[in-house]
């Protein structure tokens, strides 16, 4: 008996169990059988060229009426989503594909995965005639290339997403052994905390009386930080400008020195640097985790070049090749500064040195980690250095094992990161920035950033812990934000300035002792809005699932009216009704739902509690409670599966009521509903 793949290339078409999914294929793609075990058939894809180059564009086949959801990138540095069925719908820079199809009864998903060859990096685009083009970059000129084999995975799974997309994964971590996924990795203890940031409260004026009186305020209202994020502003940079213009707006700073600015430096004992701050941080204030900021190129236009001090690096002036597919969808990037003005980029073979002479100072000061930031410029220095590749292979394998070395507890925040360079040779980082900034004074950024955290978590998610940004709670969206952030599964603080707390929302998220009660998986969308829009639409909520031991938690969000535009090239308002639109909630919204069930012959029953009210409402198997929101309107639902203790009495472990937006473990018991 013959058994036919559940993926194969077969007369030019790519036929995913029985169901067409590109027609067209030309005779230059070539397939190859993955060995995979689990739930997830697959295959890899390559491609022969006539001649080598160091950028290829390869049709893959016709693209139509097949819904799908991309993640792309709209920035050098970070992703969002875009839905659509047919391929002239697939941005430039898409790095994940998830298709839906159907197989009889059943609903197919799947997953198709652009990845690394060699010095090469493959991404996802479409065009005009609905053709899904594959596109292979070395991002060096004399790093050349004619043949390949495994540049793209195309994996299958039947009727669950997420195990189509974790198998994938999977079964590419398998094949090239780079990296590693979030449940192979140590978190470090700051995601089981609240925490506060400078950013928004200081941006690069931030000071040492600064971080005190944040710290001092938000603990004095009994919403204790136990870390705190210094973020840009502390180091010393200097521009290449004479000084009398280096405060130009277009000037261009870089790292001069290891040490601190002066800002950090106390007037009564200098010498003490920046360990002054952290431990009156630590002995003052109760924290247990003090971050710094910094760019993984040492500062935003890197390490200034023969700077007294720092020669041992050997930074050399490095101009950005921007790649074409970030030039489509970012193009005033071509005239930014780091663009024009260069940046000092230490040699790759120094760059351990470089960190861990960064890291073991901070370390000696007592500083537990680091936000490292910038870390997508990597893929525009490749020329003459073996391309993009190697060099961001170079540069995360030092910071790695600077990390390693100098904090223990693997205190990393990746940022800026949303390349697969990065993502695919990721061993150790565990927390990764989810999306573009908050951006308190920009009221287009808010819907759009609940929406790009949650469908970006869909591929982020596999890799490392999802962190949704800080966020202001003295805000007008400031509830919308909390409470996103409180079902993520990641960290979650805040960078409010001083004095300006909503003290009523941060205790409902932050515990007297500084804890939070994180759920246990990344914040995704439910099933069922995987590919629909709900930021472009005009009639889809979104709703956002996720786990807690005894309960699953479900928030539902109106994101409409505002997204990235193809043709601006930049987030913009966009029509959308002032009505409120409505969607259905059921049990089974919460994908593991029956994973919190105690009982194995469970029979799909639910009690919700809604936060917004404190109503508890029974919910049987199969039935669907409607919810109706207005735009930058959400609700929040702890769903808990209930358990039959007796003919007429039903039990269900709701949770902690009067503290957290999302419930934990607290006994309820009520007659049969």
């Amino acid at each position: 008996m013959t058994i036919t793949p559940s993926v194969r290339i077969s007369d030019g078409k790519l036929v995913v169990r029985g169901h067409t999914i590109l027609s067209g294929v030309p005779d230059a793609v070539i397939s190859s059988s993955a060995s995979i075990s689990g739930s997830v058939d697959g295959i890899f894809l390559g491609a022969q060229f006539a001649e080598s180059s160091c950028w290829h564009v390869l049709p893959l086949g016709t693209l139509r009426d097949v819904r799908f959801m991309a993640s792309f990138r709209f920035k050098l540095w970070w992703m969002s989503q875009k839905m659509g069925d047919r391929g002239r719908d697939v941005p430039h820079e898409t790095q994940f594909l998830l298709l839906e199809s159907k197989d009889g009864e059943e609903t197919v998903y799947t997953v198709l995965l652009p990845l690394i060859e060699g010095p090469f990096r493959a991404c996802l685009q479409g065009n005009a005639r609905d053709e899904l083009e594959l596109c292979l970059e070395s991002g060096d000129a004399d790093t050349l290339s004619a043949a390949f084999s495994h540049v793209l995975f195309i994996g299958t799974a039947v009727a669950d997403p997420f195990a189509a997309i974790s198998g994938a994964v999977a079964a590419v971590k398998h094949h090239l052994k780079t990296f590693h996924q979030r449940a192979e990795k140590k978190l470090p203890g700051i995601v089981d905390y609240f925490g506060w940031c400078t950013w928004d409260a200081f941006y690069q004026e931030v000071t040492q009386e600064g971080v005190e009186s944040g710290l001092r305020s938000l603990t004095a209202g009994g919403a204790p930080p136990k870390y705190v994020i210094i973020d840009d502003g502390w180091q010393s940079v200097g521009s290449d400008q004479p000084q009398d213009e280096s405060e130009k707006p277009n000037s261009l700073f870089r790292l001069t020195g290891i040490k601190e600015n002066n800002k950090f430096q106390s007037k009564e004992d200098p010498a003490a640097g920046i360990k002054t701050i952290v431990q009156t941080t630590k002995n003052n204030y109760g924290l247990k985790y003090v971050y710094v900021w910094h760019a993984i190129t040492g500062y935003w236009g890197g390490v200034r070049p023969g700077v007294e001090g720092m020669e041992e690096y050997g930074s050399k002036m490095q101009y950005p090749k921007i790649p074409p597919g970030v030039a489509e969808n970012e193009p005033w990037l071509m005239t930014d500064a780091i663009t024009l003005q260069g940046l000092g980029l230490v040699n790759p073979k120094r760059v351990y040195k470089f960190y861990n002479e960064l890291h073991s100072y901070l370390a000696a000061a007592g500083v537990d980690g680091v936000k490292v930031d910038v870390q997508c410029i990597l893929e525009t220095l490749g020329a003459g250095l073996g391309g993009r590749v190697e060099l961001t292979r170079e540069y995360h394998r030092a910071l790695d094992a600077s990390i390693a070395k100098n904090f223990p507890d693997n205190g990393c925040i990746a940022c800026m990161s949303h390349n697969t360079d990065a993502l695919y040779c990721s061993k150790q980082t565990a927390v990764v920035r989810a999306s573009d900034d908050f951006y308190p004074r920009d009221p287009v950024s808010h819907t759009i950033h609940i929406a790009s955290v949650a469908y970006n978590s869909v591929f982020l998610g596999e890799f490392m812990l999802p962190d949704w940004d800080m966020f202001h709670s003295l805000h007008p969206a400031a509830e919308y934000h909390a409470s996103a952030r409180a079902i993520s599964g990641g960290p979650i603080y805040v960078s409010d300035a001083p004095g300006k707390h909503n003290f009523e929302l941060l205790r409902k998220l932050v515990l007297p002792d500084g804890s939070i009660l994180r759920a246990r998986l990344p914040g995704r969308p439910t099933r069922d809005c995987l590919f629909s829009d709900p930021a472009r639409d005009g009639v889809s909520l979104l709703k956002i699932w996720n786990m807690n031991k005894f309960t699953g938690v479900l928030g539902v969000y109106n994101c409409q009216g505002a997204a990235w535009s193809s043709t601006e090239k930049k987030n913009v308002f966009h029509h959308t009704g002032s009505d409120a639109l409505s969607c259905a909630v059921k049990g089974s919204d919460v994908h593991l739902i029956a994973d919190a069930a105690t009982d194995h012959y469970w029979n799909g029953d639910c009690i919700v509690y809604r936060h917004r009210d404190g109503q508890l409402l029974g919910l049987p198997h199969n039935a669907a409670m409607p919810v109706s929101l207005k735009v930058l309107e959400h609700e929040i639902f702890t769903i808990c599966p209930i358990k039959d203790l007796a003919p007429g009495f039903r039990f269900a472990p709701l949770g902690k009521i009067n503290r957290s937006i999302y419930l934990h473990p607290m006994l309820f018991s009520f007659p049969f509903l």
